[in-house]
């Protein structure tokens, strides 16, 4: 197994320390859910570690992710954020037909980066119609790189 393998299986202390970052990330954003998933670079697959406000019928559908495949799948393919205004509405092709099921309408996802290497990805949404900020992203992109910090422990 790879190292980013290996940090999904790190101590329980790190669920409650990013379930808890999450719920405080949350908050600043005004936003109802949020996501953590790490790469399994060698089998090109992300696990969900950690999540906030997702409907309990939704956890198995979202627990591995291909990469490349939904809006996190893509956001580690394509080694950049991805946004939607309104994941409700959205005809693009980025995000699952389950993903509708969440009742999110904005969403913004961002790679979560060691250094230059993605480990992962980190998502927000919230239940309305929302164009997340420039600065709302960078934000993002600044709190993936704590997530990064808080898996290595």
């Amino acid at each position: 197994m790879t190292g980013q393998a290996d940090l999904r299986r790190g101590p329980l202390s790190h669920e409650a320390e990013l379930e808890t970052f999450l719920r405080d990330l949350l908050k600043q954003l005004r936003s109802e859910t949020g996501t953590i998933h790490v790469l399994d670079a060698e089998k090109q697959l992300l696990h969900l570690v950690a999540q906030v406000g997702l409907p309990p019928q939704l956890l198995g559908v979202v627990e591995t992710i291909p990469v490349g495949k939904g809006i996190a799948g893509q956001v580690v393919e394509q080694n950049k954020p991805v946004t939607i205004c309104n994941l409700q509405t959205d005809s693009s092709g980025v995000a699952k037909p389950g993903a509708k099921q969440t009742g999110v309408g904005g969403a913004l996802c961002v790679p979560v980066r060691d250094g230059g290497k993605i480990v992962g990805a980190l998502g927000v949404g919230t239940v309305r119609q929302y164009d997340y900020t420039a600065d709302q992203q960078r934000k993002l992109e600044e709190m993936g790189r704590r997530v990064a910090e808080i898996l290595k422990g």
